[in-house]
């Protein structure tokens, strides 16, 4: 007792001074400076990836501001009087408002249901075949479509499917179908922009699977072939479980582009029989702000855009946090 009271005392009068101890802000910033000291290239290596993003990608979000803004060129982008939302407003008041957004999410849903799980599906086939050249061959032909630019495949698909002198029209008529109109109908063009993006990249996506499908553990097949499970039930059950984290990941990834569906093949099949179907936000935006000039309206439906999509990326990250352990944050 007498010698903890001394300590006290000592301590109390200031004899024995204690250092004062770094704070968590001093610790982290002293670990990450000593952590790029260390590892300086790595951090060089990663330096062109990042003044690429910061140039391109951040950089000229400094013009989003247009957007509520009537941009004048000759004015300039701080001297073009601020309109507030006004943009914003005769967007969603204007009557091809709903036209837009039920075609683009019908258009991506669509293309979502049928493309995702693809990959999904070969990638498992692909792991179950054991002949090596029938599985490289087969390979080879899946991946192929994928290094088509989308004018040649947009021109292959006008080609194939002309009412005239299209091949697969002329093949339906030759067993004596009543072929439709595929590039005119309304009805059909979602069908047609879905199945040839399905053909187009379908292998390409299996890649990302098969390479989560090298990392299962042959020892666990060979303990499931021991107890009598059939290769289905190992598909089911062991294959399917190893790349359930990647396709969670890349699932949020999809929705999170939900509304940002590329335009380039959409404006190339386009004609004004199939505008009631084939007209998207990423085309409207293309005529608003190139063809016709309107910078600030064309800008401001843009952001809309990416906002909702911003909007489904952190929902459904969200949603897979909750219920899995695989989100993306």
């Amino acid at each position: 007792m007498k010698g903890k009271r001394l300590l006290a005392a000592i301590s109390g009068s200031g004899l024995i001074r204690r250092g004062n101890k770094p704070s968590n802000k001093d610790k982290n910033q002293t670990s990450l400076g000593k952590r790029i000291w260390v590892n300086w290239e790595l951090y060089l290596f990663l330096a062109p990836c990042l003044l690429y993003f910061l140039i391109f990608h951040y950089g000229p979000m400094y013009g989003i501001q247009i957007a509520f803004k009537n941009f004048i060129p000759s004015r300039g982008i701080m001297d073009s009087p601020w309109v507030g939302f006004a943009h914003f407003e005769r967007f969603f008041n204007s009557y091809y408002f709903w036209d837009l957004l039920w075609n683009t999410f019908s258009l991506s849903f669509y293309e979502l249901i049928i493309g995702f799980p693809l990959p999904i599906i070969l990638a498992l086939a692909f792991n179950e075949i054991r002949n090596g050249p029938f599985k490289k061959t087969v390979q080879t032909v899946t991946y192929a479509p994928h290094f088509i630019s989308v004018v040649v495949m947009a021109g292959m698909i006008i080609a194939f499917l002309s009412p005239s002198t299209g091949i697969l029209i002329k093949f339906m008529e030759w067993f004596g179908i009543d072929a439709p109109n595929f590039l005119s109908d309304p009805a059909w063009f979602k069908t047609v922009y879905v199945l040839s993006g399905v053909w187009q990249s379908t292998g390409w996506g299996t890649i990302i699977y098969l390479a989560a499908l090298s990392g299962v553990d042959p020892q666990q097949h060979e303990a499931a072939i021991v107890d009598g499970a059939s290769r289905f039930k190992r598909l089911l059950h062991i294959n399917l479980p190893a790349i359930l984290p990647t396709i969670t990941i890349l699932l949020i990834l999809n929705m999170g582009n939900i509304l940002t569906i590329g335009f380039e093949k959409i404006l190339l099949l386009q004609n004004s029989l199939n505008m009631e179907s084939s007209d998207v936000i990423s085309t409207y935006v293309y005529r608003a702000g190139l063809v016709d000039a309107q910078y600030s309206f064309s800008t401001a439906v843009g952001l809309f855009n990416s906002v909702i999509n911003v909007i489904l990326l952190v929902t459904v990250n969200r949603i897979a946090r909750r219920t899995s352990e695989n989100s993306l944050w």
